[in-house]
C-alpha cells in the first residue's frame, strides 16, 4: 500500500483516498452497532485537465477532508464533486466543498439531484445529472457511471475509472470498520468477509434483487480495485463479488439460527434441548441469548440461515420485547429465511405466540411448529420439541 506522509492513500496513479476514519462511533442510523467504528471514504481523482472528488464525509469531518485534499491540490480547484449517494455520511459535505470550489459542479443521478436540492440546498445550476450513457473527461482519466437504484437509496450510482479499472460503489461492498488497514488483504480475508457480511445483513439484505442486478454490471466492468465508501478497499475484487453473489442470491447453508431470551430458564431449557438434538443430527446451530448478543450478530446469521427459531416467554400479555425485536428485525430486513418455529413459556396466561406469529405475517416464512408451555415443559411437550428437531432435519435435507 502506498501511503502518503499525512495519511492519504494512493489507490491508483493520481487517485487518492482522502477520507476519514471514525473509531469512536458506536451506532449507525440509531440502530446498527459499530463495534469497530467506521470510516467515511472519499476519493480524489486528478486528471491532466480536471479534478474530481468522489463522495465526501460525515458531518463534523469537513476540515479533515479539506486537509487531506490539500496534500494533493487546492480544494478551490476541484471541478467536480460526485455524489454517488445522498445519505449525509457521504454527501453532507458536498455543499461545503462547492462553497470552496466556486466553479465546481455536483455530479449525481436525476433522483440524486432532487435529494441534493432538498437536503443540501445545492442550486439547480450547479448540478450535472448523469446516467450510464454519460462520461466526464478529466484528461487521461474518465469518469463513467453505473445506475444502481435501491442500493440502498433510490438515487444511488457507482462511479468507474476505466483507465485504472477502479470502481467506487459507495455503500455497496462496504463494511463498518476503522482499523488502521485500508485494504481487505491487509488483515485477512476471513475477518474481512465477516465484517462485510455483517454490513450486508444490516444494509443490503432487504435489497437482494437490486444487488444481483448490480453485481452483474460490476462483473461486466471487471474492476481491478473496488473502493467503497465505508471500510476496506479490495485489490482482489473477486473475493467480495463472489461473497455478495452468494448473499444476494440467498445461497443457504444447512444450519439453524436460534435467537432466544429467557426469564426463569423455562424457554431456555427448550432451546437447549432443541439445540442438542439438532447438533446430534449433525446440523450446524447458531444459538444466541439475545440479552448477551448484539443484534447485528443475529442479522449476520440471517443472511444464510434457512431456519429461524425464536424463543421468548410471555411478559405482561405479550412477547418479551427483546424476542419481539429480533422477530421484527427478521421481517424488516427481508431475510431469506424459509422456515421458523417458536418456543415460548408463560405463567398465568400466554400472549407471546400470538404477537410473534403476527410479526411474521406478510413474510414468506413457513412456521413449522409452535411449542408454548405453561410453567416447566412436561414430557409430552419435550417430545414436541424433539419432533420439531426431526421436522427441521427433514426440511434441511430438501434444500
Amino acid at each position: 500500500m502506498a501511503k502518503t506522509p499525512m495519511g492519504t492513500v494512493i489507490v491508483a496513479p493520481n487517485v487518492f483516498w482522502v477520507g476519514v476514519k471514525d473509531p469512536s462511533r458506536r451506532l449507525f442510523d440509531g440502530l446498527i452497532p459499530l463495534p469497530h467504528g467506521t470510516s467515511y471514504n472519499a476519493y480524489l481523482v486528478i486528471g491532466s485537465e480536471k479534478t474530481a472528488l468522489i463522495d465526501t464525509v460525515n458531518p463534523g469531518f469537513e476540515n479533515e477532508l479539506v486537509d487531506k485534499i490539500s496534500q494533493h491540490t487546492d480544494s478551490a480547484k476541484i471541478d467536480y464533486v460526485v455524489m454517488n449517494h445522498a445519505e449525509p455520511d457521504h454527501a453532507n459535505a458536498c455543499s461545503y466543498m462547492l462553497s470552496l470550489a466556486k466553479d465546481a459542479k455536483l455530479v449525481t443521478s436525476a433522483k440524486g439531484k432532487e435529494a441534493a436540492m432538498m437536503y443540501f440546498d445545492v442550486p439547480d445550476e450547479r448540478i450535472i445529472v448523469v446516467d450510464e450513457s454519460s462520461s466526464i473527461d478529466l484528461g487521461g482519466k474518465t469518469l463513467k457511471f453505473v445506475d444502481a437504484p435501491w442500493l440502498h437509496w433510490p438515487e444511488t450510482i457507482f462511479t468507474y475509472i476505466p483507465e485504472d479499472r477502479v470502481l467506487f460503489p459507495c455503500d455497496f461492498f462496504g463494511s463498518h470498520v476503522a482499523y488502521g488497514e485500508f485494504y481487505a488483504d491487509e488483515f485477512g480475508n476471513g475477518h474481512t468477509l465477516e465484517l462485510a457480511k455483517l454490513y450486508f445483513a444490516e444494509i443490503m439484505m432487504p435489497f437482494r434483487n437490486p444487488s444481483m442486478k448490480a453485481i452483474e454490471k460490476v462483473k461486466a466492468l471487471d474492476p481491478k480495485i473496488i473502493a467503497p465508501s465505508h471500510g476496506v478497499m479490495y485489490r482482489e475484487p473477486k473475493l467480495i463479488i463472489d461473497a455478495y453473489t452468494d448473499w444476494a442470491g440467498a445461497k443457504m447453508k444447512k444450519k439453524v439460527l436460534i435467537a432466544y431470551v429467557s426469564m426463569w430458564g423455562r424457554t431456555e431449557r427448550m432451546v437447549r434441548i432443541l439445540k442438542e438434538s439438532l447438533i446430534h443430527k449433525g446440523i450446524e446451530v447458531q444459538a444466541f441469548d439475545l440479552t448477551a448478543t448484539g443484534i447485528g450478530e443475529v442479522a449476520k446469521q440471517l443472511v444464510d440461515s434457512p431456519v429461524l427459531v425464536i424463543g421468548a416467554p410471555t411478559v405482561l400479555g405479550g412477547a418479551h420485547p427483546v424476542g419481539a425485536y429480533a422477530t421484527l428485525l427478521t421481517k424488516a430486513l427481508r431475510a431469506p429465511t424459509k422456515y421458523a418455529a417458536i418456543l415460548s413459556s408463560h405463567g398465568w396466561s400466554g400472549g407471546a405466540v400470538k404477537q410473534l406469529s403476527g410479526l411474521l405475517e406478510g413474510t414468506k416464512i413457513e412456521v413449522l411448529d409452535v411449542v408454548d408451555v405453561k410453567g416447566p415443559a412436561n414430557d409430552e411437550e419435550i417430545q414436541r420439541v424433539l419432533k420439531l428437531a426431526d421436522t427441521i432435519e427433514g426440511k434441511l435435507a430438501e434444500l
